[in-house]
């Protein structure tokens, strides 16, 4: 698989919001002035937040043998937990795979339930087996040669050197869950609203209703859409921000999907860009987007880069893959990471770096191996655990976060940063909707800010190659 080519840097104008608020400020008697949004001050030294959304990683597969993580039980450098195999009768235990193309397993609801089997997290393998999809090419687990599949691999620096790095140099979660026990499009729901739904009503947001696994979404055939337009009415985060006038943009980087619709595991590549909504562009369906005027706010990556490069980042920026740098499998794990570099060391080089924090996560765990039980916080979730970095110049070097984390805490901490901690609560943030809980004010999530030390001396960028050469293995035995 070739690797596709990063985008290169364009210098686009400054924007004029910061110089259109000093003068509502200095010439109150302006109209437009009346109807400015309020505005919180800043509650930290971080100024940016960027969120950088990779695919289908458990934490596990990724960081399972990180030092001083809740890591893959072990005993003398071995596995003390295996998963049984149906199909020979073997009981396999999680394995290093070096290999830089995977192949994952099923990853919806059903699929979740059934990979944690009551809290015995020993249904991996049979997931793979029992898969129902149709024979429709190499990327389907059934039809593959492996003579195993591949959901208890793990890696380590030897195959993502980079993140390895990132870890030891900044923190790392290793109690971050999926915000829902499902795939993709439920997962990017919650991050840019906290929660999943179908509306019965065109932008009536009391229509919606809790849609955990099959929330209204965009099909498309031959690059055309078929059937009805989604609607999504409840209250999105970019409503709140609007309200209070913080600053964000949704970057996509543009070319195909990362995953297939409905959670097939075999799919013809779809189109993926700005102007055409879809599970990894969920936004432009969003009915207070459309209200708000703010459709221009998402934009392809490059914009992103652009906006890195200049110092001129939005409060909060959601950046999202294509198929190519997703890590979604089958994409080479190698191509993602050279991705997520480019757009880290992009930050790190920019006049934004030193007021930024990066939170880097896969959106669901893509039917690979952890060992953890999620804890219970509503009927939709917590899903299984997935990677978890945060990146900045205040991050706790070294540090490892033990707290439970979901996706619920991107948007605790932007509203508790930028907006004085305000909630998307249908009883106060004035767009009442009928969702059944406030999952930022949940009892069990933890708080992002524990991951900084603003007293210290920041931490100096650490630029990092597209290409590195692999890292040591993390087991003797290995």
């Amino acid at each position: 698989m070739r690797r596709t080519p990063l985008a290169t840097l364009r210098h686009p104008p400054r924007a004029l919001a910061s110089t259109l608020l000093t003068l509502c400020v200095a010439l109150p008697v302006l109209a437009s002035c009346a109807t400015a949004p309020k505005t919180y001050p800043i509650a930290t030294k971080i100024k940016h937040v960027v969120i950088i959304m990779q695919e289908n990683r458990s934490f596990d597969s990724y960081f399972g043998t990180f030092p001083g993580v809740n890591g893959i039980p072990m005993r003398d450098g071995v596995p003390t937990v295996c998963v049984p195999d149906p199909k020979t009768g073997a009981c396999v235990k999680p394995f290093h795979d070096a290999s830089d193309l995977n192949h994952g397993g099923p990853h919806s609801q059903a699929a979740a339930t059934a990979d944690m089997d009551g809290g015995k997290m020993d249904g991996f393998i049979g997931v793979v087996r029992n898969a129902k999809n149709n024979c429709g090419g190499p990327f389907d687990p059934e039809c593959a040669t492996q003579a195993q599949p591949d959901v208890m691999g793990w890696h380590d620096a030897r195959e993502i050197p980079n993140y390895w790095t990132y870890a030891h140099d900044f923190t790392l979660q290793d109690a971050m869950f999926e915000p829902n026990a499902s795939w993709s499009l439920p997962a990017h729901l919650f991050i840019v609203s906290e929660w999943s739904a179908k509306c019965n009503v065109k932008d009536d947001p009391m229509s919606c209703v809790n849609a955990v696994q099959s929330p209204a979404q965009l099909r498309m055939k031959n690059g055309s859409i078929v059937g009805q337009t989604p609607n999504y009415a409840w209250t999105d985060l970019t409503y709140l921000m609007h309200k209070y006038n913080v600053s964000w943009g949704y970057y996509l980087d543009q070319g195909t999907q990362p995953d297939c619709a409905d959670d097939a595991m075999d799919c013809a590549p779809q189109p993926q860009s700005v102007s055409v909504p879809e599970i990894w562009n969920p936004l432009p369906y969003f009915t207070t987007v459309h209200q708000d005027d703010q459709l221009s706010n998402i934009q392809p990556v490059q914009r992103f880069l652009d906006a890195a490069h200049n110092g001129t980042l939005p409060a909060v920026s959601w950046v999202v893959p294509n198929g190519d740098h997703s890590e979604h499998p089958p994409s080479l794990i190698s191509d993602g990471q050279a991705y997520v570099t480019n757009l880290i060391n992009t930050v790190m080089r920019g006049p934004d770096w030193n007021s930024t924090a990066i939170f880097l996560a896969w959106d669901d765990w893509g039917g690979f191996y952890d060992h953890v039980v999620p804890p219970s916080v509503d009927q939709n979730g917590y899903g299984l655990r997935v990677p978890g970095l945060v990146i900045s110049p205040y991050a706790k070097r070294g540090y490892i976060d033990h707290q439970i984390l979901s996706f619920d805490a991107y948007a605790k901490f932007i509203e508790d940063n930028f907006i004085g901690g305000q909630r998307l609560n249908p009883q106060t943030d004035g767009r009442p909707d009928p969702r059944p809980d406030v999952r930022e004010s949940a009892s069990i999530l933890g708080n992002l800010m524990n991951d900084f030390d603003f007293s210290q001396r920041p931490l100096a960028p650490v630029l990092l190659p597209l290409d590195p050469p692999p890292g040591p293995a993390s087991l003797p035995s290995t």
